[in-house]
Formats: C-alpha cells, sequence, structure tokens
C-alpha cells in the first residue's frame, strides 16, 4: 500500500478494514506520513475488526467520527472530513451472513446509514466497502449468489433507495454497460486470474460533485502475486 501511496495522484484516499488502533495505524503509515500525507482514522472498539481512515495531502478543515448512531458510534466504520466545500466520507459496511444475528446487525447499520445519508447535502462524496453488488454486472456469478449476502434483495434495494435519495454511483454512471469493474476477488481458488469479482466498493456523490466526475479507473494489480489486499483502489477523479 505504501508503494501505491507513493505513486498515486489521488488528492485523497478512504482506506477501510484498518483493523487497528490509531497508534497502530499511523506507525503502519509512517512512511507516508513523513512524505506529507495527513491522517484522519476511526479506530474500531472491537479488536482487529473494521477501522476506517481517510489520508489527504492537505490537513482536512473538520473531522467527524460516526454519524450520531449509538449502536455503531465506536465501531469504527464511518468517518468523514470537510475540505472547503466538499465533504468525503469513508465507509465500510460489514460483510453479513444470510439468515443469521450477523445479516440482523448488517441490516440495522444499514437502516442508521441510509438515514444519516440521505438527509446530506451539499458537495459530498461517500466511499468505501459496502459489501454489497447492487446488480446484476456488479458480480460475476450473479446467478450462484441470489441468496447470498452482498446480493440479498434487501441490501440491493437499500442502494436503490439512495440513488433514488440524489445519490450518483460515480463509476457506474461513468461505465454504464460494461460486466464490474470488478474492485474485489476472493483469495480462494483463481477468481483474480479469472476476473471472477465483484464489484462492492463504491464512491456515491451527489450535489455538484456528482456531475463532475470524469474519469473512474481500478487500480488492479497486474499479478496475483503483486496484489495488497483483496480489494483493489478504485479511484475517481472529479473536475
Amino acid at each position: 500500500m505504501l508503494a501505491w501511496l507513493a505513486a498515486t495522484e489521488a488528492d485523497i484516499v478512504c482506506v477501510q478494514e484498518t483493523r487497528a488502533t490509531d497508534e497502530q495505524t499511523s506507525a503502519a503509515l509512517a512512511p507516508a506520513l513523513a512524505e506529507g500525507w495527513c491522517l484522519a482514522h476511526a479506530e474500531p472498539e472491537s479488536k482487529g475488526r473494521a477501522g476506517v481512515a481517510i489520508l489527504s495531502r492537505r490537513a482536512p478543515d473538520a473531522v467527524r467520527i460516526g454519524f450520531g448512531s449509538t449502536e455503531f458510534g465506536a465501531s469504527g466504520r464511518y468517518l468523514e472530513a470537510d475540505f472547503g466545500d466538499v465533504t468525503v466520507a469513508s465507509v465500510y459496511v460489514h460483510s453479513g451472513d444470510a439468515g443469521t444475528p450477523r445479516q440482523d446487525e448488517k441490516y440495522r447499520y444499514m437502516a442508521e446509514l441510509g438515514a444519516y445519508l440521505t438527509a446530506r447535502t451539499g458537495d459530498f462524496v461517500v466511499s468505501g466497502d459496502w459489501n454489497i453488488a447492487h446488480t446484476e454486472r456488479d458480480l460475476k456469478n450473479w446467478k450462484g449468489n441470489l441468496k447470498s449476502a452482498g446480493f440479498l434483495p434487501e441490501e440491493r434495494a437499500w442502494i436503490d433507495e439512495l440513488l433514488a435519495a440524489g445519490y450518483v454511483d460515480v463509476v457506474r454512471k461513468l461505465h454504464p454497460e460494461v460486466d464490474g469493474p470488478y474492485s474485489w476477488w476472493s483469495y480462494r481458488g483463481r477468481a483474480f486470474d479469472n476476473d471472477t469479482g465483484w464489484r462492492i466498493d463504491y464512491q456515491l456523490a451527489r450535489g455538484d460533485l456528482a456531475a463532475r466526475a470524469k474519469q473512474a479507473v481500478v487500480d488492479r494489480a497486474a499479478a496475483y502475486d503483486q496484489r495488497w489486499s483483496d480489494h483493489a483502489p478504485v479511484t475517481v477523479q472529479y473536475r
């Protein structure tokens, strides 16, 4: 990741699943911070789970952890920062397991997050790991996952609601008729080599910012052994 940060032209980088404390995250990213990156981090209350961060080339004007939830306020799943008139959020929607309490928890989180996001106004982009493939174009093996967490009707409908509330899936807007571009591949089997992936990492933007999205790329590693995560960075350029 440090090599990628040194090469990227991104001004702001949203990170999910740090699975670390503030101190551990700062230590891991020390070389990048020494090069001038600024770090905001929301550490998780559950050790080794979640954790989100925002790296930026200049210090944000303000940082807020969480979105006012009593249950999830300290879970390390949401962080937002202001940069002038633009607010950028890093979000982690955890993976579920259909028909289990873990899926019930995911739905509770989605309900609270959705209410917060739909109330937002202005230039705003929320970027992260949503663990939901919205349409059949967003995962290779959609027929085999119709009853799987991450592609359940209730999850997909929730994305519909966010889009109906004014958000734009800017990657899909820029790549309207393609399968993918996928951003996550299982470490099992040959999923990466065969591009049997999922598109679960979104940038949802609203306001004038959404209309200014001009290019989106997935920084997919050239080969399996060059990956530094089972996700690949999704980079969007805005005018």
